[in-house]
């Protein structure tokens, strides 16, 4: 068992990392790990910080990599953005950590996923601490392929980059098989459908709702007749990703309100109680407004998977159409896929293409998921 064994299918990165690892005249003190969403660049990033505190470069075995790899090591710091973006605030308040030298181990290390996420003021904190690290620190940057110019080429420009890329189907079969215990049959056909993303695979195969969810969202395209359908079928996909993250807000929201309460001393008396109780209202609403942004962004992913499935149908038509010799997306919807191919005009599929493509692109400019949404189902029904 290797911290490398959670990166899937980049044998090239992999032996890129290990070298950097190992050898001292082969790192620097910054990396930007690219590639597409489910290549692993937030395992990849984790994998190298254990190889790097590891004496044995990322056995799997150590003290070291069993902390980092359930990121409860005191010298690596990891930030996953819950929201819509990472505040100036955090950022500044991780970089004056990081200055700090490593209490444990030969390094102190930050891990940034969804690095693209970061606003001005954010980046312009990191970029003075990225120009001018501290000696025993090192930033890995992530961030996905398609938008790395998010991430301002000021901090680009002083990272080493490494790319990675969609591991293969067999390999990520490979992994719900022999790591994760799936069935050989139901691990092929999730790997099948996912498009390299391996965290998408292991839902799939998992969870009966997920395979649910994605039969409803690939029926879509061949129900929407009247322009009627099309609103049925927006307000369909908005309410269920409501749903998704309204059932994720309750069992996390309520949570943290108890432990901040705790933690602020509620149900205290004496002195000093009345500046206590400001400093808590303070603090609530910070939370409320976190919560609030976290619920944000867990309603566009879950409609950004859907926009997913539904942009492979369409990009499967225009395949069939084509007759190339490549791979279908949905290989289980092969015969719906033909006979939309057969039906349509290429164009027509291809204008939906670009109609599915622009709603993903509304949300990311923070466009009102429901004006998003019923823009593109009325264009998919149109055609």
């Amino acid at each position: 068992m290797s911290v490398w064994d959670d990166v899937v299918g980049q044998p090239a990165v992999v032996a890129e990392l290990g070298d950097a690892a190992s050898h001292p005249a082969s790192m620097t003190h910054a990396w930007l790990f690219t590639g597409p969403p489910g290549s692993g660049r937030s395992n990849a990033a984790r994998a190298f910080a254990a190889a790097l505190q590891c004496p044995d470069h990322g056995c799997g075995q150590c003290a070291s990599c069993r902390t980092i790899m359930s990121r409860t090591h005191a010298d690596v710091r990891e930030i996953v953005p819950e929201g819509l973006s990472i505040s100036v605030a955090e950022m500044r308040s991780l970089v004056q950590l990081a200055a700090r030298k490593p209490s444990t181990a030969p390094w102190q290390i930050v891990i940034i996923a969804d690095a693209d996420r970061l606003t001005e003021g954010a980046s312009n904190a990191l970029l003075k601490a990225v120009e001018e690290p501290a000696p025993e620190t090192v930033f890995l940057l992530c961030a996905p392929s398609d938008h790395p110019d998010d991430v301002p080429v000021t901090i680009r420009s002083r990272c080493r980059l490494v790319h990675l890329r969609s591991p293969s189907a067999e390999a990520v079969a490979g992994v719900l098989r022999d790591r994760d215990g799936i069935d050989p049959d139901q691990a092929q056909w999730a790997a099948s459908v996912s498009g390299g993303h391996v965290g998408r695979a292991r839902r799939l195969a998992r969870d009966p709702q997920a395979r649910a969810r994605r039969e409803s969202i690939l029926a879509v395209p061949t129900k929407l007749n009247r322009l009627g359908d099309a609103f049925f079928h927006a307000e369909s996909l908005i309410k269920w990703a409501e749903t998704e993250a309204n059932d994720l807000r309750e069992q996390r929201d309520e949570t943290e309100r108890e432990e901040l309460a705790v933690a602020m001393g509620a149900g205290g008396t004496g002195k000093g109680v009345a500046g206590a109780a400001r400093a808590a209202k303070a603090a609530e609403r910070d939370l409320e407004k976190r919560q609030k942004s976290r619920a944000t962004r867990t309603q566009r992913d879950a409609l950004d998977r859907a926009l997913v499935d539904l942009a492979g149908f369409y990009r499967d038509i225009l395949i069939a159409a084509s007759g190339a010799d490549v791979v279908l997306t949905n290989p289980d919807r092969e015969q719906e896929i033909r006979v939309a191919a057969a039906e349509w005009r290429s164009e027509s599929a291809l204008r939906r293409l670009e109609a599915v493509l622009a709603c993903r692109e509304a949300l990311e400019q923070n466009v009102k998921p429901r004006i998003a949404v019923e823009a593109m189902m009325t264009a998919l029904h149109s055609g």
